[in-house]
């Protein structure tokens, strides 16, 4: 009934994943360090936020064996509150995440839980390998023999060659990394916390060994008392639209300097506090093209871990008497509005990824982002009927 009304469901790049997540078995010690040591698990491996890749359309994986030089043979072999207990500030260890099990495949294992019985699949986790610290030697050995073996790293992931659900998995586990990466000291007191609950939380430990073999006590901090006593990653809500003229004709598309000739793209920005979705359209489109907007309707969403933020594309039509154009807060160096028939041109032969050059023979005025990115699905969406009446199901 849902899809006979409002249309199936768009899923975009970035989403979909087959993973799952079974995020109420993170703090199951016995559970974690079966999956981490399985037969069949695999690792993917990211540097500096890039990952290893087989090709530009595959990740690279890695078994228990592969990693062990940098994680150890039992990389959860302490429980959560064990680690806050020996808490060592000056012996970092290489972030390890456990992204989830792949249900209903040849490689699945029986996994034992504490307290929800038998659960069965193919464990995965990402494991940042950056050379730093301690572990510094091994992750360069560990890179080296990457490869040795023919993997590259993915200078530019925004290319999106990845298969989707390659690049569903990298969303995850690069989102992740860099929270925990730009989150190493406590909110309350700026003292280095520890990562736990298998990469997803961070807590501040009340003691700390410091290089020594005597734990010596921290001074008090808020995040132990009360509900705030745990960090959690951060995810930024971001509208993204595709303005359509009152007459329903055109689209307005706005252009930053930074981007390549003829780019453009739909209008976006951060939600602020105490806003709608609907109001974040209203405003962002109003400061950033002086184009008034009246009604506007969610679309679809997209993962965008750039670091970690979570799209939500809406389509939204200007109101009959708002649609000059100034742009008021000078984010974009341009602002225009395109008939659909430029825009149809543009999605059929004139779209590239950032940084890519223009489509070899394509001579049109207007080129837009690929179809991975949300924006490009907004705009098809648009031109192919959005606000005819939908077709039963």
């Amino acid at each position: 009934m849902i899809s006979r009304k409002f249309g199936r469901e768009v899923i975009n790049y970035y989403g979909g994943g087959l993973l799952n997540r079974f995020s109420f078995l993170r703090n199951d010690i016995g559970f974690i360090r079966r999956a981490a040591t399985a037969p069949t698990t695999q690792f993917i491996a990211l540097r500096d936020l890039n990952p290893l890749i087989a090709d530009p359309t595959r990740l690279a994986f890695f078994g228990h064996d592969d990693v062990r030089p940098l994680i150890g043979a039992d990389p959860f072999g302490r429980t959560d509150q064990e680690k806050q207990d020996t808490f060592d500030s000056t012996r970092p260890s290489p972030l390890l995440l456990f992204l989830g099990l792949l249900p209903n495949t040849a490689k699945g294992v029986d996994l034992e839980t504490t307290k929800h019985g038998v659960v069965n699949g193919q464990p995965y986790f990402a494991l940042d390998v950056t050379p730093k610290g301690q572990y510094a030697a091994e992750a360069e050995t560990f890179l080296k023999q990457a490869t040795d073996k023919g993997y590259s790293v993915q200078e530019n992931v925004r290319t999106m060659t990845l298969h989707p659900e390659a690049a569903a998995t990298l969303a995850q586990a690069r989102s992740l990394i860099d929270w925990n990466a730009r989150n190493l000291h406590c909110a309350g007191c700026g003292n280095l916390n520890l990562s736990v609950e298998a990469g997803y939380k961070r807590v501040c430990p009340t003691h700390d060994l410091a290089g020594g073999s005597t734990p010596v006590q921290r001074p008090d901090c808020p995040t132990r008392h009360g509900i705030s006593n745990v960090c959690f990653p951060r995810t930024d809500p971001t509208m993204i639209a595709a303005v359509v003229s009152a007459d329903a004709k055109r689209v307005l598309l706005g252009r930053s300097a930074r981007w390549p000739p003829k780019w453009h793209s739909t209008l976006a920005g951060f939600l602020e506090p105490g806003e709608s979705i609907e109001d974040s359209v209203r405003r962002e489109v109003w400061e950033e093209a002086g184009v008034r907007v009246g009604r506007v309707t969610i679309h679809s969403s997209q993962p965008w871990p750039y670091p970690s933020s979570l799209m939500i594309g809406a389509i939204a039509q200007a109101l009959p008497d708002g649609e000059d154009i100034t742009l008021l807060d000078k984010e974009l160096e341009s602002a225009k509005w395109f008939t659909f028939d430029e825009v149809r041109d543009a999605l059929l032969n004139g779209t590239s990824a950032l940084g890519d050059p223009t489509p070899e023979g394509y001579t049109g005025e207007l080129c837009v982002p690929p179809k991975q990115a949300i924006a490009h699905q907004l705009l098809q969406a648009v031109v192919d009927g959005y606000f005819d009446p939908l077709p039963k199901i």
